[in-house]
């Protein structure tokens, strides 16, 4: 993983074999970003995205593998407890040209994956919410 920063915008390259969410954990750390807008795409042999069921109060993930393209992948870096907490969504297509996407827990990128950080001066803490069962943005 390669990246510049450019002001408040962070250009990041990501390599073949490299975790998504690990590779954007250490710019974070590296860059002492507390929030930040995340938007990507590039290409991944291997993923898992799920969806929340409110009724449950649980994911339901599905993993995927295989040659596919980011169709999207976007997002929020915040904190919870003061430390890095990412919220990326990202939608995949196949040669087929069929798309699946949700809530991304785990990407390995094939090719390569570019990725645009804004960093927003600031900081957002989460914090469990009973009621819906995730982690939300507390703004007091």
């Amino acid at each position: 993983m390669e990246y510049k920063r450019i002001t408040q915008s962070i250009f990041v390259r990501m390599d073949p074999g490299e975790e998504i969410l690990e590779q954007l954990e250490l710019v974070a750390e590296r860059e002492h970003i507390t929030l930040a807008s995340v938007s990507g795409l590039g290409a991944v042999n291997e993923f898992t995205v799920g969806v929340y069921k409110t009724t449950e109060k649980q994911y339901l993930s599905k993993r995927f593998t295989g040659a596919y393209e980011i169709v999207s992948l976007t997002g929020t870096i915040t904190t919870k407890d003061g430390a890095f907490y990412p919220h990326l969504h990202m939608s995949a297509g196949n040669e087929r040209g069929q798309v699946f996407g949700g809530h991304l827990n785990h990407a390995v990128v094939s090719a390569t994956a570019e990725l645009v950080l804004t960093v927003i001066d600031g900081t957002v803490e989460r914090r469990f919410d009973e009621t819906i069962g995730l982690n939300l943005m507390k703004f007091n």
